[in-house]
Formats: structure tokens, sequence, C-alpha cells
């Protein structure tokens, strides 16, 4: 009963994943590379939790 109110890990993972995605894109439009291939990383970084994991 009390796993009704359990946090989907798996929702949160996707949602950081889809803003480090929207933040590198708008770092690239602004010019700075360098932020953007950090930024990058970190989303490989979230789906690969997100591979392990689902």
């Amino acid at each position: 009963m009390f796993s009704l109110f359990k946090k989907d890990p798996l929702k949160k993972l996707n949602k950081e994943y889809s803003t480090l995605l929207e933040q590198a894109l708008a770092t690239q439009r602004k010019g700075d590379i360098r932020r953007y291939s950090e930024l990058t990383a970190q989303a490989e970084e979230v789906a690969k939790k997100i591979d392990s994991i689902g």
C-alpha cells in the first residue's frame, strides 16, 4: 500500500536528462561550445543511469 507514494526514479532521471539537453542546446546557440560539451557529457551519464534502471 505504501508503494503508491514512492516516487518513480526513472521519471526523475528522464526529466533531468531532458533538462540537461535543453540547457546544452541553449548554450550551443550562444556559442559556448565548451559548456555545451560538458552538459552533453552530463546528459550521457544520466542516460546510462536510465538504461541501467530500465
